[in-house]
C-alpha cells in the first residue's frame, strides 16, 4: 500500500491499525513485543480501546520490521495509530492532558500538537479526522485490497450493542459511575467508603424516615474530602476493617472502623472514620494494586491449622503483607496517641513499628489480582512426591513437613501464578530495625508512617515531601514449577499464555478459587492441587463471591444452643458454599452450588451494579474472645446506583443438598408446591385433598408449622378448608407416640383449631338477624337508666346538642358490613396461650374491628346477647379484656349510637352479663373503694375523644353498678357489706362528663380538635383553665375580653374582678365589649367550672400558654407581648410574682444572656445572622424581645412589692376534681414560689434596659457589661431568688464616664428619633401596639441607678430639644433642671450657634448691616460658633429671641456671660425688627 499526500500518512486505529496478542500489523510492516499488555484493539461503534492496557507505548520501526517497545507511565486509553513513512509508530492517547504526535524523520519536521477534547471517551472516527485534517495530516483515500480488517474484531460484534442515541449515552453514564470508583463496605455493615481520584467519601448508616413515612437504614455522609497527599496521587484501593473491642463489657464485638487506602504513589494510609489519618506507609514505590484482609476463623476440624490475621497490599511485581496482630495494636495505639495529642495539643506522636513481609514475585509478566491463602502443610505423599522430583531416588524428607505461606496471583504469563514462602527461614519479620532511632521517628521503616494529618509544621511537611523515605528491598520469591528446568508448560497452575486474569476471588474455607479473565470466562479453581475443576462461559467483566451456610443441627431440638458455628451436640456441622457470579451485561446475579452443583437461584439486577465481596469480618477476634459473640457481618452484598440500595444474599443450606432422599430437600419442595398451589384457583373440593396430602407428607415439624401459617394466612380458601386441614393435621399429631410427637407443633394446632371454633360459633350467633318489632320508649330509657323525667329530658337535650355542634359528613359504602371480619384477620389478632385467649399488639382500629366482630350485632339486638357471652367466656378471655373491647366498639361509634337509643339496652344487658362473669369484681373488694372493674370503665371513658357515647356508658355503668349493689345487698351475705360499685362513680363521672360534653358542644364554634376527657381529668383542676387557654390562643382573644366574661358571668365574687379589671385596663374593657357570640362559651365554662376558670387562674394559663408558643417561634415577638398582658391582667400579686418569675427561669433567662454576650462581644446591635445563630432568632425580633423582658422584670419587680401589702389567695377547685390526681396548675405552681431578691432583679432591669436601648435605636461603639464592674457581671443571669453580692458605694469616676457618654447617646438617639422626618421614621413594634416609651425618663432612671447625674441627662435632653428646634417641649423640660446656671451657659452657646448661622451663613444684606453694628466682642464670639452642630437650622428670628430672653432669665448679673447675653439680646431683637 502506497502512502497517501506528499509526506506524511496517518492511519487512525479506527480504520488502518491492527493489534494482535504479539504484534501490531502496519502497512509497513509488523512490529512485535511492543507490550505485553497490548492485547487487542477492541471496536464499540466509532470508539476504540486498547484491550487490557495500563499504559502505552511506542516503538521504532527498522527495516527488518521489527522493533524495542518502550512503556509509558499513567493510564492511557488508545485513540489513534499515526505512521511516518514507516519510520515512526506512535499510539495517540490521553490521560487527562493533551495527547501528542511525534513526527520523527529525514526532515526533523517539528512536534504536531493535536488538541483533543477532555473526556477521551467521546472522541469519534469523525472528530478526530477533522483534528489530523486541521493539522495538515493528510488521511488515505481509501482501504487496501491486503489489509486485513474484515474479521479481526468479528468476535465482540455478538455482544457490543450498537452505538446508542446521545440521551441512552448521557443516562448511562448517570448510572455507571460507580464502576469507576473505588467502593468498600465494611463487613458489619456500619461504613462504606467510596473514592474516585483524590476524593473520597465516608458513609455511616443512619435510621430516618423514607419517602413512605417508615424508618429504615440510609446511609449519610459523615466525612468527605481529599485523600491525595502527594502530587499528581490517586486512590487505587480501599478497606474497611472493623477492630475489635478491647472491654470485658464488649469483648468481641466491633469497637471503630479503620479505612485502609492505597495510592498510585505506592503509599498506604491508614484512617479514622471520621477522615483523621493515622499513618502512612511507603512499603513500595511502585502503585498499589490492591489490598486484601484476612481475619480469624475458628477452625472447623480439631487438625486444621489456625490462620493468622494479615492485610496483604499487592504491587506490580510485589507482596507485601503486614502480621494483623501487629496492624491491630499499632492501629489502637496511633488512635489513643492522635486522641490524646488532640486534647493536650502536644506533636510528640510515637507511633509504634508494624511487622510486615515482602516478597518480590518472579517469573510473571503481568499481575492483576492476588490471594493470600495463608499458612499450608504439605501431606506426607505431596512431601516424598516433591522430594523425588528434585532430589531423585535417595532423596532424604524431613519429618515433618515444614509450614509455608502460599500466595494466588492471576495476570499474564503464567495465567495463574502459585508462590510457596517457607516460614522462619526466607524472609524475617521486618519489625524493630531502628529502634535506636524510634523516638525522632527517622528510621526507614516509618519514614512513610511519620507524615501524620495535623501534627508538623508546614516546613516540616515540605522537607519530608522533597525527601522520600528509603524503602526496603523485597526478597524475590519465584513462582512454583513442576520441575526444576523449567519449559514452556512446565508452570504449577494454570499457564496459558493467550489467558489474562482479570480478578481472583478465594473462597471462605481456603480451598476454592474463582477466577475472571479477558474470554469472559469463570473458572474454578482448587487451590490444593492448582487445577481447574469448573469453568462457566459467556460472563465477561463477571464479578464473583462466595457465600458460606452451616447447617442449622438446631431445628429437631429448639432447647439446645451451642456457641460454635461449626461444632453442635449432634457431631460436625455440614458447611455448603455457594459462588454468586453477576455478570453486568447481562444485568443477572446467579448462584451455583459447590463443585459441581447446579444453579440454585437468579436474580435480574441492573447492569451497572457492584458485588463486594470482603473475604474477612473483624480483625484482633482470638479462638478465645471470638466464641463469646458471633459477630453479625454479611458475606456478600450488591450495591445498586439505580436504587440507591444494598442487598445481602442469603442462600438456604437445603439448596446444596443433591441427594433425592434428604428430608429437608423434599420438605422444600413440598413447600414450594404449597405455595404454587394456593396461588392457583381450582374447586375447593379438590384443592382441599391436596393441601391434606401436601402437609401430611411433610416431616420436619418446623417446615410443616411454616405450612400451616402459609394456609390458614390464604384468602382464597373458605373457612371449612382451613378448619378441615388444621383439624386433619391435629388427628394425625394425636395419632403419633407422644414422645416423638413436636410439642410446639401440637400446641400451635391446638391453639389455631380453638380460634377457628370461636371464629365460627360467633359467625353463627351473629347471622341470626334477631329484630325487635317493640320500639323503645323514652319511659324504657329512663327506668333503664334509673333517671327521672327531668333528668332524662336534660340529658337528651345536652346530647342532641352535642351531637349537632359536633355532626360532620362522612362517607360510607354500600358493600361495608358492620361487625365482618375475615378469618384470616381474626387469627392475626388473637393468640392463644394454654387455656386462654390474648389479643396481641394491634392498632386501635384494629382493635375497635375485633370488637365489633364479637359485640355490634348483639348492641343493635341482632343476635343473642347471653349466647354469645357464653361462647366468650367459654373460650377464655377475660372478663376485663371482654370489657376492653365493648368500650373500645362502644366509644369509637359514636354517631351510630347516638342515632339509636335501642343500643343503649344492649349495653346495659351486655355489662350486666360481664360483670356477672368470676373474677370480673371481687367481691372481697372494700364497698368504700373503686373497684378495679369499675375504675377500668372509668378509665376507658375519660380517656375517649367522644363525649357523647362515653356519657351515655357513664348512666348505663352506674345502673348496672346500682343494680348489682341491690342484688348483693338482697343476698345478705354474712359478714359482708355490699362489695359492687364504689358510691363515687355516678358522682364523679357523671359530672366531669356532663360539664366536658356541655363545653365540647358550646365550643364547636370554630370546631376545636378532639380532646379527650384524660386531658382534663387527668391534669386535675388545671386541666380545663389549660385546655381553654389553648382555645383562647387560638381564637387570639384579648385579656380584656375574659374580664369581660368573668363580669357578665356574675355572681357572689363577681364584683370584686370586674372592679379590679376595670381600674387597670378600662378602655380595653369597652373596646371587647362588642364581641358577637364569641363570650357565651367563656361565660358557659365559667358557669361550669367556677373555682378552675377563676380570672387570675386562666390569666396564669393563658400566660404560660402564650409564651410556650413564642418559645417554639420566637419570631412571633406579639405572642411574647400578649403574654405580658395576660401577666398584668393577675389581680393576685403572688401569683403574678409566681408566674413571672417562672417565664423568666423557664424561657428568656437564657436567651436574654446570649444576647448580652453577643452585643457585648460585637459592641453594637448584631445584624440578623449573628442574632439568629446566637440567640435564636431575628434582629428586629431581639429588639421587641429585649423590651417585653425589661416589661417583665419591671412587673417582677412590682408584684414583689404588691406581695407585702396582700394576703396569699386561696384557690377553690370544684368538688369533681378532689379524688383525682395529677399536675398542679400554673397558679398552685406560681404561689409555691420563693421570693426574689428585689436588688438583683432591679440589676437585672437596668441592664434589660441598656440592652433594649442599644437594640432599639441601633447604637454602635457600646459594650453594655463594660458598663458594670465585676460584681455586677458575676451577679447578671443568676437565679433571682439568691442572694448575690451587688456593687455598692462609690463607683470608679471612669465607670461613671462610660456610663454618662452612654446615657447621653441614648438621650440624643431618643430626640433624633422622635423629631426625624416621618418618611425616615421605622415603625416599630410597640408603636404598632401603641405603647411608645419614654426614652428620656427612662435615661433619667437609669442615671439614678448608675450612679449618674440625673441633671446632666436633663440638661442634654433640654440641648437636645433646642438643638432639633423643639422650643416648646425645651421650655417644659427647663422646670426640671436643678442646676440652671450651667444650663443657661449651654443654651447661650446655642443661641449663639443660631444667630451665627442667620447672620454668617444666609449672607443677606440686612444680616451684613447688622454684623457692621454689633460691638467687636460679640463678633468674634459668634464667628467662632459652629452652626454645624444644630441639627435644626431652619429655627424663626422670633423663636430665638425668645430663648435668649430665658438664658438672660436664668443668668445671674454676676454672671461672667451676662453682658454677652445682654448684647446678644439686643443684636436678636434688632434682627427681629422690620426693615424701614
Amino acid at each position: 500500500m502506497e502512502p497517501q499526500g506528499k509526506s506524511v500518512t496517518a492511519l487512525t486505529g479506527l480504520d488502518r491499525a491492527l493489534v494482535t496478542r504479539d504484534s501490531v500489523q502496519t502497512p509497513h510492516g509488523a512490529i512485535s513485543g511492543c507490550h505485553s499488555q497490548a492485547t487487542a484493539l477492541r471496536m464499540k461503534g466509532d470508539r476504540a480501546l486498547l484491550g487490557g492496557a495500563e499504559g502505552s507505548f511506542t516503538g521504532d520501526c527498522q527495516p527488518s520490521g521489527q522493533a524495542v517497545g518502550r512503556e509509558l507511565s499513567g493510564s492511557v486509553k488508545l485513540l489513534a495509530f499515526v505512521c511516518h513513512e514507516g519510520k515512526t509508530l506512535s499510539l495517540l492517547g490521553s490521560n487527562g492532558q493533551v495527547p501528542t504526535w511525534q513526527q520523527h524523520g529525514p526532515s526533523q519536521e517539528p512536534r504536531v500538537v493535536l488538541e483533543f477534547p477532555e473526556d477521551p471517551s467521546v472522541l469519534t472516527k469523525d472528530k478526530l479526522k477533522n483534528e489530523l485534517v486541521a493539522n495538515s495530516v493528510m488521511l488515505p483515500a481509501g482501504k487496501s485490497s491486503n489489509w486485513e480488517d474484515d474479521g479481526w474484531g468479528a468476535w465482540e460484534d455478538a455482544e457490543l450493542p450498537e452505538p446508542e442515541e446521545e440521551g441512552s449515552t448521557c443516562k448511562t453514564r448517570k448510572t455507571s459511575w460507580l464502576q469507576d470508583c473505588v467502593l468498600s463496605l465494611s463487613p458489619t455493615s456500619d461504613l462504606m467508603v467510596i473514592a474516585r481520584e483524590q476524593k473520597a467519601v465516608f458513609l455511616v448508616p443512619k435510621w430516618k424516615h423514607s419517602d413512605k413515612g417508615k424508618e429504615e437504614m440510609q446511609f449519610a455522609v459523615a466525612w468527605s474530602g481529599s485523600l491525595s497527599v502527594e502530587e499528581g496521587e490517586y486512590v487505587t484501593s480501599a478497606l474497611c476493617i472493623p477492630l475489635a473491642s478491647q472491654k470485658r463489657s464488649s469483648t468481641g464485638r466491633p469497637d471503630w472502623t479503620c479505612i485502609v487506602v492505597g495510592f498510585t504513589s505506592g503509599y498506604v494510609r491508614f484512617y479514622t472514620e471520621t477522615g483523621v489519618l493515622l499513618l502512612a506507609q511507603l512499603l513500595n514505590e511502585d502503585m498499589v494494586l490492591q489490598l486484601k484482609c484476612r481475619t480469624y476463623e475458628i477452625p472447623r476440624h480439631p487438625g486444621v491449622t489456625e490462620q493468622s490475621e494479615e492485610l496483604s497490599i499487592l504491587y506490580p511485581a510485589a507482596i507485601v503483607t503486614i502480621d494483623g496482630f501487629s496492624l491491630f495494636q499499632s492501629l489502637r495505639a496511633c488512635r489513643n496517641q492522635v486522641a490524646k495529642a488532640a486534647a493536650s495539643g502536644s506533636d510528640n506522636i510515637e507511633p509504634p513499628p508494624l511487622a510486615y513481609k515482602k516478597w518480590g514475585l518472579q517469573d510473571i509478566d503481568t499481575i492483576v489480582d492476588h490471594a493470600s491463602i495463608g499458612i499450608m502443610t504439605l501431606s506426607p505423599f505431596d512431601q516424598m512426591k516433591t522430594a523425588s522430583n528434585i532430589g531423585g531416588f535417595n532423596a532424604a524428607i524431613k519429618n515433618s513437613p515444614p509450614a509455608m505461606s502460599q500466595y494466588l496471583t492471576v495476570g499474564a504469563n503464567p495465567f495463574t501464578g502459585f508462590f510457596y514462602a517457607l516460614e522462619g527461614s526466607t524472609q524475617p519479620l521486618l519489625s524493630h530495625v531502628a529502634l535506636a532511632v524510634a523516638s525522632k521517628l527517622t528510621s526507614a521503616l516509618f519514614n512513610a508512617a511519620s507524615g501524620w494529618l495535623g501534627w508538623k509544621s508546614k516546613h516540616e511537611e515540605e522537607a519530608v515531601q522533597r525527601q522520600k523515605p528509603k524503602v526496603e528491598p523485597a526478597t524475590p520469591l519465584a513462582v512454583r514449577q513442576v520441575c526444576p528446568l523449567p519449559t514452556a508448560w512446565d508452570w504449577f497452575g494454570l499457564p496459558d499464555s493467550r489467558r489474562h486474569g482479570e480478578s481472583i476471588c478465594l473462597s471462605p474455607c481456603n480451598t476454592l478459587a474463582a477466577v475472571t479473565d479477558d474470554f469472559g470466562r469463570v473458572i474454578l479453581l482448587d487451590v490444593a492441587r492448582g487445577i481447574a475443576v469448573r469453568m462457566w462461559k459467556g460472563y465477561r467483566d463477571a464479578q464473583a463471591g462466595w457465600v458460606q451456610v452451616v447447617e442449622d443441627l438446631q431445628e429437631r431440638a429448639p432447647g439446645r444452643e451451642d456457641s460454635s458455628p461449626f461444632r453442635s451436640s449432634q457431631g460436625p456441622s455440614r458447611v455448603a458454599q455457594f459462588l454468586v457470579i453477576y455478570a453486568p451485561r447481562r444485568g443477572i446475579l446467579e448462584v451455583w452450588a459447590m463443585r459441581q452443583g447446579p444453579r440454585v437461584g437468579a436474580f435480574n439486577v441492573g447492569k451497572h451494579c457492584r458485588l463486594l465481596y470482603p473475604g474477612y469480618k473483624i480483625m484482633g477476634l482470638n479462638s478465645v474472645t471470638s466464641q463469646s459473640w458471633q459477630p453479625q457481618t454479611y458475606q456478600i452484598c450488591l450495591v445498586d446506583p439505580m436504587s440507591g440500595s444494598v442487598k445481602t444474599v442469603n442462600v438456604p443450606f437445603h439448596l446444596a443438598l443433591s441427594d433425592k432422599k434428604s428430608e429437608r430437600a423434599k420438605d422444600m419442595h413440598l413447600m414450594m408446591k404449597l405455595a404454587a398451589l394456593l396461588r392457583a384457583r381450582p374447586g375447593p373440593d379438590s384443592i382441599e385433598t391436596e393441601i391434606k396430602e401436601i402437609i401430611l407428607d411433610i416431616k420436619y415439624p418446623a417446615t410443616k408449622t411454616q405450612a400451616l401459617e402459609s394456609i390458614l394466612a390464604s384468602e382464597r380458601l373458605p373457612f371449612s378448608c382451613l378448619r378441615n386441614v388444621t383439624q386433619t393435621v391435629m388427628d394425625a399429631l394425636r395419632s403419633q407416640e407422644r414422645a416423638s410427637v413436636d410439642e410446639g407443633l401440637l400446641h400451635f394446632c391446638a391453639g389455631r383449631l380453638k380460634l377457628l371454633r370461636l371464629y365460627e360459633s360467633v359467625g353463627q350467633l351473629n347471622s341470626l338477624g334477631l329484630r325487635s318489632a317493640e320500639p323503645f320508649s323514652d319511659e324504657a330509657l329512663a327506668v333503664l337508666l334509673r333517671l327521672d323525667e327531668k333528668e332524662l329530658r336534660k340529658l337528651q337535650a345536652l346530647l342532641e346538642k352535642y351531637k349537632r355542634e359536633n355532626s360532620r359528613p362522612a362517607v360510607r359504602f354500600s358493600e361495608d358490613s358492620e361487625g365482618a371480619l375475615p378469618v384470616k384477620t381474626f387469627l392475626e389478632y388473637l393468640e392463644c396461650e394454654k387455656d386462654t385467649l390474648s389479643i396481641k399488639r394491634i392498632s386501635e382500629e384494629e382493635y375497635v374491628a375485633l370488637g365489633s366482630f364479637f359485640f355490634w350485632k348483639c348492641l343493635l339486638g341482632e343476635s343473642s346477647t347471653e349466647d354469645v357471652c357464653h361462647t366468650l367466656e367459654a373460650a377464655g378471655l377475660s372478663p376485663q379484656l371482654l370489657l376492653s373491647l365493648l368500650l373500645g366498639v362502644w366509644l369509637s361509634k359514636e354517631k351510630e349510637i347516638l342515632e339509636k337509643p335501642r343500643s343503649v339496652c344492649g349495653l346495659h344487658t351486655m355489662l350486666s352479663l360481664l360483670s356477672r362473669m368470676k373474677v370480673a369484681i371481687d367481691e372481697a373488694w372494700d364497698s368504700q373503694s373503686v373497684s378495679p372493674w369499675w375504675q377500668q370503665m372509668r378509665l376507658a371513658c375519660v380517656q375517649s375523644e367522644n363525649n357523647g357515647a362515653a356519657l351515655l356508658s357513664a348512666h348505663v355503668g352506674h345502673s348496672v353498678a346500682v343494680q348489682m349493689s341491690n342484688h348483693m345487698t338482697e343476698r345478705k351475705v354474712s359478714g359482708r357489706g355490699a362489695r359492687g360499685p364504689s358510691p363515687g362513680l355516678s358522682r364523679l363521672l357523671r359530672p366531669e362528663l356532663e360539664r366536658g360534653t356541655a363545653v365540647r358542644g358550646e365550643r364547636a364554634r370554630p370546631p376545636p380538635p378532639p380532646v379527650p376527657n384524660a386531658a382534663c381529668l387527668v391534669s386535675a383542676a388545671g386541666g380545663i383553665a389549660d385546655s381553654v387557654a389553648k382555645w383562647v390562643f387560638k381564637q387570639d382573644l384579648s385579656p380584656g375580653l375574659l374580664n369581660l366574661a368573668h363580669q357578665d358571668g356574675g355572681g357572689e365574687n363577681a364584683g370584686e374582678p370586674k372592679e379590679g379589671a376595670d381600674r387597670a385596663f378600662p378602655r380595653e374593657a369597652e373596646a371587647e365589649a362588642d364581641t358577637g357570640g364569641i363570650p357565651d362559651a367563656l361565660r358557659l365554662a365559667c358557669e361550669q367550672f367556677p373555682c378552675s376558670l377563676e380570672p387570675d387562674v386562666l390569666h396564669a394559663h393563658c400566660c404560660w400558654e402564650y409564651v410556650v408558643q413564642w418559645n417554639r417561634d420566637p419570631e412571633e415577638a406579639r405572642f411574647l407581648a400578649r403574654s405580658l398582658e395576660h401577666l398584668r391582667h393577675i389581680i393576685s400579686a403572688h401569683v403574678q410574682h409566681g408566674v413571672a418569675l417562672m417565664m423568666w427561669t423557664t424561657f428568656l433567662v437564657k436567651r436574654f444572656s446570649a444576647a448580652a454576650y453577643l452585643m457585648d462581644k460585637v459592641g453594637k446591635s448584631p445584624k440578623d445572622r449573628l442574632c439568629r445563630r446566637d440567640v435564636g432568632m431575628s434582629d428586629a425580633a431581639l429588639t421587641s424581645f429585649l423590651g417585653c423582658c425589661v416589661d417583665l422584670l419591671q412587673t417582677l419587680m412590682e408584684a414583689d412589692v404588691g406581695r407585702d401589702e396582700m394576703p396569699p389567695p386561696v384557690l377553690d377547685t370544684e368538688d369533681a376534681w378532689l379524688p383525682a390526681e395529677g399536675p398542679a396548675s400554673i397558679a398552685e405552681l406560681a404561689l409555691e414560689q420563693k421570693p426574689v431578691h428585689y436588688l438583683l432583679v432591679q440589676h437585672h432591669s437596668v441592664l434589660g434596659a441598656v440592652l433594649y436601648a442599644v437594640a432599639h435605636f441601633a447604637l454602635k461603639a457600646v459594650k453594655p457589661l463594660s458598663l458594670f464592674d465585676s460584681k455586677g457581671k458575676n451577679a447578671f443571669f443568676k437565679d433571682l431568688t439568691s442572694i448575690q453580692l451587688l456593687p455598692s458605694g462609690e463607683m470608679d469616676p471612669n465607670f461613671i464616664s462610660v456610663r454618662q457618654q452612654f446615657l447621653l447617646k441614648v438621650v440624643s438617639a431618643a430626640v433624633q428619633a422622635q423629631h426625624s422626618a416621618p418618611k425616615d421614621r421605622k415603625p416599630s413594634a410597640e408603636a404598632a401596639s401603641g405603647k411608645d416609651r419614654d426614652w428620656p425618663a427612662l435615661a433619667v432612671d437609669l442615671a439614678q441607678h448608675l450612679q449618674v447625674s440625673e441633671d446632666v441627662v436633663r440638661r442634654h435632653y433640654v440641648g437636645e430639644l433646642y438643638s432639633h428646634g423643639a422650643d416648646h417641649l425645651g421650655e417644659e423640660a427647663i422646670l426640671q433642671v436643678h442646676d440652671k446656671e450651667v444650663l443657661a451657659s449651654q443654651l447661650l452657646v446655642l443661641t449663639g450657634q443660631r444667630l451665627a448661622h442667620a447672620l454668617l451663613h444666609t449672607q443677606s444684606r440686612e444680616g451684613m448691616e447688622l454684623l457692621a453694628r454689633l460691638p467687636p466682642t460679640l463678633c468674634t464670639w459668634l464667628k467662632a460658633m459652629s452652626p454645624q452642630d444644630l441639627q435644626d437650622t431652619g429655627v424663626p428670628i422670633a423663636v430665638t429671641a425668645r430663648l435668649v430672653h430665658k438664658v438672660v432669665e436664668l443668668l445671674p448679673e454676676q454672671h461672667g456671660q451676662y453682658g454677652l447675653a445682654l448684647h446678644l439680646l439686643e443684636a436678636m431683637e434688632a434682627l427681629a425688627l422690620p426693615p424701614s
